[in-house]
């Protein structure tokens, strides 16, 4: 398993008249806990781009267990418990600032060539950084 965390102030603009985040503005934040997943274990998005790889969301579930807030602090934990193949998974817990669980989701993604626009496996030089990571947090 590779874990990473990365916290965020729910700004006025993600929110609702009630000052609830509203729905369609988690996602932005699990492609952002994703993003800090690549970055924590030694690549950015934009380096995986460039090297001719995107990866599309093929599947979003989500449960939403408490409203996030205007102005809270809170902390996106992202998980990867697969080793990927053509699709790669990642899943999602958000805390508050008082550490109460208030979301829960899963996304998976698939490895598609740029310039092909085939699906593809999992390219050797991302692999090679997630089965490293890998071994060092499961040891």
């Amino acid at each position: 398993m590779i874990h990473s965390t990365h916290s965020l102030r729910v700004r006025y603009a993600e929110t609702d008249p009630m000052k609830y985040v509203y729905y369609g503005n988690y996602a932005t934040y699990f492609e952002l806990g994703r993003v800090e997943l690549f970055r924590s274990i030694g690549i950015s998005y934009d380096e995986i781009e460039k090297k001719g790889i995107w990866l599309p969301v093929s599947d979003y579930k989500i449960k939403y267990l408490k409203p996030a807030l205007y102005d809270q602090n809170l902390e996106i934990h992202t998980f990867m418990k697969k080793i990927p193949g053509v699709k790669i998974e990642f899943e999602y817990e958000i805390y508050n600032e008082e550490g109460i669980k208030i979301t829960e989701a899963t996304t998976t993604l698939f490895f598609l060539n740029s310039e092909t626009k085939k699906i593809m496996k999992c390219p050797d030089f991302l692999l090679e950084l997630i089965e490293e990571n890998w071994k060092e947090e499961n040891h």
